[in-house]
């Protein structure tokens, strides 16, 4: 006898615990994977509503929290380094101009020097903690190269490891991930060089 629990016309009212097993399709032998946080991206969160500096920027807001609350592993003079809130990977780290200026031949000598001075020691740092095989680098220059926040610079660093890329970004558009960034980033910070000179 069929169960009216699942009839759309069965009036129910609330909420209830339904047996799996009484839905559609036939169990497959797969685990699932779920990754709700990733939704809040695809949704937009953590986006600036516009290109303005301040605020509603969060590359420009991030400086001004604690470094566990903002995920902030290091920071320099002009340039800081945080854990990217969404990661291709475990460890993805962004190097980041406190300067809100969106193009990298925009960047002063000095913003260049940092930036890229930070890079080297997030791959460092990455190599001690992590020991992943190799890196990607990059930046992505406009909304058209893939940049999610275009109007403030960034560089991606993303360790790498032997056979990283398997089924899961390409079937599922998922990540595993085996640590919260929290931890990684106290990781990160714990393993990060003093700064020396003034």
């Amino acid at each position: 006898m069929a169960d009216d629990r699942h009839r759309p016309d069965a009036g129910v009212t609330g909420p209830e615990l339904v047996d799996a097993r009484a839905l559609a399709g036939e169990p497959d032998g797969f685990q699932r994977l779920w990754t709700p946080h990733r939704m809040a991206y695809i949704g937009g969160e953590n986006k600036p509503v516009d290109d303005a500096a301040g605020p509603g920027c969060p590359f420009c807001r991030i400086p001004s929290l604690p470094d566990d609350e903002g995920l902030v592993v290091a920071r320099g003079t002009r340039a800081y380094v945080v854990m990217n809130l969404y990661p291709y990977n475990p460890g993805h780290v962004l190097v980041c101009p406190y300067r809100h200026v969106a193009d990298y031949t925009d960047l002063s000598v000095d913003e260049v020097a940092e930036v890229g001075a930070l890079t080297q020691s997030a791959m460092r740092v990455l190599r001690a903690v992590l020991a992943p095989s190799g890196f990607n680098l990059g930046m992505n220059q406009g909304d058209v190269a893939g940049a999610g926040i275009a109007a403030h610079l960034h560089q991606h660093v993303v360790p790498r490891w032997d056979g990283d890329s398997n089924f899961l970004p390409v079937v599922g558009r998922s990540r595993a991930l085996p640590e919260l960034l929290s931890d990684t980033r106290a990781r990160l910070a714990a393993a990060w060089p003093t700064p020396t000179g003034g």
